[in-house]
């Protein structure tokens, strides 16, 4: 049995977990509701406080959905407890970003500045100018925005300069050398 997959999702206090007919599970808690359909061979139950998804068989399909539905099913209540964030870094001269009002404004080297909207649920704060942390509840949104910004300019092997995940290490390579 997968060992992601049968570990229950313990309910914490504030969260309301409601299941429909057609295997969607809504989440509702402090920071807002996160609602989403899984694979109609899960078996998802509530029971005294906790979350079980069970699989129907062990074929290979349903062993791999089986841990899949689970983490996701964490990951909704976790969102809507805690919430998610990332951060990201900007390394390079005149390099920098800022916030005008709803639209993250990037400073990236090229002619005109990237603009970026905020999309719906998620917040992203400049606290420094080489700064920005995505926040939201729903996990997937929160590092698809994140990998949208960094993706206007990744990190450069040469010098390092460009955006980064705050904790990503950047391999260097040497330039060239002359004779």
């Amino acid at each position: 049995m997968s060992r992601i997959g049968k570990a229950p999702i313990e309910i914490p206090s504030g969260v309301d977990i409601t299941l429909n007919d057609d295997n969607t599970v809504v989440v509702k808690g402090k920071n807002g509701v996160l609602t989403k359909s899984f694979h109609k061979d899960m078996i998802i139950k509530v029971e005294d406080g906790k979350v079980v998804v069970e699989r129907p068989s062990d074929l290979k399909k349903h062993k791999s959905l089986h841990g899949l539905t689970r983490t996701l099913i964490n990951n909704m209540v976790v969102g809507v407890t805690e919430g998610f964030q990332k951060a990201l870094e900007i390394h390079g001269v005149g390099y920098r970003a800022q916030k005008q009002g709803k639209k993250l404004v990037l400073s990236l080297g090229y002619s005109n500045p990237v603009e970026m909207e905020e999309p719906e649920g998620i917040t992203v704060e400049v606290p420094a100018p080489n700064q920005i942390i995505v926040k939201g509840i729903d996990k997937q949104a929160v590092g698809e925005f994140a990998a949208k910004i960094r993706s206007k300019r990744p990190p450069e092997v040469y010098k390092g300069k460009g955006v980064r995940y705050a904790n990503e290490v950047v391999r260097r390579k040497e330039g060239k050398t002359g004779k």
